[in-house]
Order: C-alpha cells, then sequence, then structure tokens
C-alpha cells in the first residue's frame, strides 16, 4: 500500500510517498481502508522537527491522526465493529487502567497519547476507538471532526459557556478558531474573533462570529476588544502573548481555557489580576470520544458543516503541508485516497 511517509524532518518537502506492507489487524484491532485524514498543525510540528516525540531514528514516520473510511478486516476479540462499516477514529490512546482512566474524563490519562498513521492507504487502529458514520455524513467531513472540532468542543465545556454569554477567541481563522466559532455559535454564545486576515474575518462572520477584529498586537487587541464587551470567557489556543491578552480582557471570574502554543511555549501573566479577579486559567487537550460521537451527531442532523479548505490527494501530501506552514488556510485541510 502507499503512505505519504516523513522521510526527514525539514518541513514539506521532507513527505515522500512509500511502499508499505499492507497491515493485517491483531487481537482487538482492526484494519481501516482510509478514505480521507485531514492534517494538523501537531503533524506539521513533527514534520519541522519541532516534536521531541519523534527524531530522525524514527523515519520513515507516518503521521496523521484524522482517519475517516471502511473497516477491512478486525482481529479477534473485536465486537461491536465488522468489516464493512463505515467508521471514523477517535485518536485517543490511553492506558484504561489508571486513575484518570477510571475516574474520567479518559483525555486525562496519566499516559495520554495521540494515534499516528492514517496518512496511508490502509490503518490498523484499536478497534474500540471506532465510532459509526451515519449514511449521510461522509468521510470527508468527518476526517475534519477528531482534532479541531473536538478540542474546541471539549475547551467549551471547560469555559462553561452559556448561551447569551461573550466569548473572545483570538486566531479565528485557525482550525480550533473557527470550530470554536461554529460551536459557540450553536449553543448561542456571542463571539469575538481576531486574525491578521481581513478577508478570513469576512468568512468567519459567515459562520457566526458576531465581532471581528483585524491585526494580531496584543495591546491593539486589548483595546478593540474593551471597545466591543468584556468577554465571560476565552479560547486560547495560541498560547503565548495571548495568554496574558485573554486574562486582561475577560471578566471577574471569567474562565480561559488554553489548548494551544502556536505562538509560543511561554506565556507571562498578571499574577495579581488572576487572583484579585477571581479569574481561572485551564488547560484542555482533546476531548473525549463521546465529545467524538456527539459531533458526528449534530454534522448527521444539519447542524454542523465543518469547514474544509482544500481537499488533497494522497500523493501531493507534500503541497497540503506547504499550504498549512504558508498559513493560507481557513479551515481544515483533508488528504484523500485516489
Amino acid at each position: 500500500m502507499r503512505a505519504a511517509a516523513f522521510t526527514d524532518l525539514i518541513g514539506p518537502d521532507g513527505v515522500d510517498v512509500i511502499e508499505l506492507d499492507r497491515p493485517d489487524p491483531g487481537p482487538g484491532e482492526a484494519v481501516v481502508d482510509v478514505e480521507a485524514c485531514s492534517i494538523n498543525h501537531h503533524d506539521l510540528w513533527i514534520l519541522e522537527g519541532a516534536s521531541a516525540m519523534v527524531d530522525p531514528t524514527d523515519l520513515p514516520f507516518v503521521s496523521g491522526l484524522d482517519v475517516a473510511g471502511v473497516v477491512r478486516a478486525v482481529g479477534e476479540g473485536v465486537t461491536g465493529v465488522e468489516a464493512g462499516d463505515r467508521v471514523l477514529l477517535c485518536p485517543n490512546e490511553t492506558c484504561g487502567t489508571c486513575q484518570f482512566c477510571r475516574e474520567g474524563p479518559e483525555n486525562l490519562c496519566a499516559s495520554y497519547s495521540l494515534y499516528h498513521g492514517g496518512l496511508a492507504e490502509a490503518a490498523r487502529v484499536a478497534a474500540d476507538r471506532l465510532v459509526p458514520l451515519p449514511d449521510g455524513v461522509d468521510a470527508t467531513t468527518a476526517a475534519a471532526l477528531p482534532t479541531a472540532y473536538l478540542t474546541a468542543y471539549h475547551m467549551l465545556r471547560r469555559a462553561a459557556v452559556e448561551p447569551g454569554d461573550r466569548l473572545f477567541v483570538p486566531g479565528a481563522t485557525g482550525g480550533v478558531g473557527v470550530a470554536a466559532i461554529q460551536l459557540a455559535d450553536l449553543r448561542g454564545v456571542r463571539t469575538i474573533g481576531t486574525s491578521s486576515s481581513a478577508s478570513k474575518l469576512d468568512a468567519v462572520a459567515d459562520l457566526g462570529a458576531d465581532h471581528t477584529v483585524q491585526g494580531t498586537d496584543p495591546d491593539a487587541l486589548r483595546e478593540a476588544v474593551d471597545d466591543i464587551g468584556t468577554p465571560d470567557a476565552v479560547i486560547n489556543h495560541l498560547g503565548g502573548d495571548y495568554t496574558g491578552l485573554g486574562l486582561d480582557v475577560m471578566r471577574r471570574g471569567g474562565r480561559m481555557v488554553v489548548c494551544g502554543r502556536t505562538a509560543g511555549p511561554t506565556s507571562e501573566i498578571d499574577i495579581a489580576n488572576l487572583f484579585r479577579g477571581h479569574k481561572r486559567v485551564i488547560g484542555s487537550t482533546m476531548g473525549t470520544q463521546t465529545d467524538l460521537e456527539r459531533l458526528v451527531d449534530l454534522v448527521a442532523a444539519g447542524d454542523l458543516d465543518p469547514l474544509i479548505d482544500r481537499t488533497f490527494p494522497l500523493s501531493e501530501t507534500g503541497a497540503a503541508f506547504e499550504r498549512m506552514a504558508d498559513r493560507e488556510t481557513l479551515g481544515k485541510l483533508v488528504v484523500t485516497m485516489e
């Protein structure tokens, strides 16, 4: 089978389509014929050599978390899924035995990790991580859900936003940002989104953003948000200077949920502002398999239409990563099998 493998950790030029043996399922596993797999900044960081989880000794490395396709075969002991089923993979990998797995939610697992291997014509996966796909949900749409939309869904729950609340989403045109805007709109939450691109902000407004602000300078954004109104909560997938910004603009008792570090791995905050304002900064990673099932239901019901920027055939996976690296995207990039 063909796979778009990382053969050198140098960015998009390090992707090559290679031939690998088609996998067979082991006990508790299934082999899925991949129809679509979206890519994420998580994959790009690996490809650029910026992730400690992969080094040159691991090459060639097949990444890809967000797998949708059809079950080809199942291994011993598998129940609940069989050959021919249309499925979406929840990429969570957990030990299933630690205190956090027992008490939940599962993404608190002490050994939490993520599946990789979806950028190939077939993927061997844990069968109990497969979510059924209704007939009305196509594979390309489904593949957009697991990382960006799952992360945003879980963050909104942790932010405890309710209808009528105001939510600040800096970087609203990134994958998690777009998902947060769409999902917040479904909940009746008012949103303020930011981006450096006026055209992307127009598109985000069409997706449900109530207010948009063009710019990236935290001081200018702080002033603009103050003019619009005080947010009850912040969805922060950027980190860096945007953590201090989010803390400054949100109301007393507000909640900021942080899931990423695209703008920088460290942040400086005003500690007095934090404790005097009774504000909360909450870390969040991905979501649960139940969350993903709910997202599939929203798509099937016609309530959610994940934004897809472009699709690329497997042979052009490098070009997909180049588009991501150039920050040209609005919505998800999905690799499909020819």
